[in-house]
């Protein structure tokens, strides 16, 4: 069980946290149409926490429901992947940023469509058809700008630079995740980095950019080590929940 509940949060802390990061955002779309799809996918992938965290709620059975589990633990009982948490800087950084998640859940969730256990087999079927829709928009932009001005190109490649480090992080395949791949529930993380990379790589060749090497793999926040942004994320995010313990939506 507590493999389970590890396994989910990994999925639904990665959501909410890089929902919030979009949602900071919002407003500030290079134009309308631009800012109006920033705050969709951020909807969708809040949408998508939502319904893990309230999935866990009624397996654990603990008398919470799924706002307690999103907003009221600590730091290091976030399980989210570093690269969701870090910060938009610009516009580049915020898409190179959604570009490389897209491609992990589109991998991610494919996989988990084989998954014996029938929540989350349901979930990435479902997850699937807007996750789509995110790789084909971010994939675009990363196209737009590589065949775009110098301007837009060198800020594409130094946000690439800055971000890559953070990919690895969401492969590394946890003891939760080993535990849960055994028994039918989840997916190879070797694979899926390799179908990653190819995705990544394809794109960014038509784009004119290029996927750098580094020895500097920033790892653990699935095993719940953040960085301070993260502390900067909850309390904003934890605000409300905190001052208010008993408030209901």
């Amino acid at each position: 069980m507590e493999a389970r509940s590890k396994f989910y949060l990994e999925i639904a802390d990665n959501a909410l946290i890089l929902s919030h990061r979009l949602s900071e955002n919002c407003s500030r779309g290079p134009f309308l149409e631009e800012d109006l799809a920033n705050t969709n996918v951020a909807l969708d992938l809040i949408g998508l926490a939502e319904s893990v965290y309230e999935e866990l709620a009624k397996i654990e059975n603990k008398g919470q429901v799924g706002d307690d589990i999103a907003y009221r633990r600590e730091a290091w009982e976030y399980y989210n992947a570093l690269l969701v948490e870090q910060p938009n800087e610009d516009f580049a950084h915020l898409m190179v940023r959604q570009f490389f998640v897209d491609v992990y859940h589109l991998h991610f969730f494919e996989a988990l469509t084989g998954s014996k256990d029938e929540f989350l087999a349901g979930l990435a079927h479902k997850s699937l058809k807007e996750v789509k829709y995110h790789v084909k928009r971010s994939s675009e932009w990363i196209i737009r700008f590589g065949q775009g001005s110098a301007v837009s190109k060198e800020k594409g490649q130094i946000a690439i630079a800055n971000l890559r480090p953070f990919t690895f992080d969401l492969f590394d395949e946890t003891e939760a995740a080993t535990e849960m791949k055994h028994i039918g529930f989840g997916v190879d993380f070797k694979d899926l980095q390799s179908q990653w990379e190819n995705h990544v790589l394809d794109i960014f060749t038509k784009a004119g950019f290029v996927l750098p090497e580094t020895k500097n793999h920033q790892v653990g926040g699935k095993r719940g080590v953040h960085s301070e942004k993260l502390g900067y994320i909850l309390t904003e995010m934890q605000y409300l929940p905190s001052k208010y313990q008993d408030a209901r939506w």
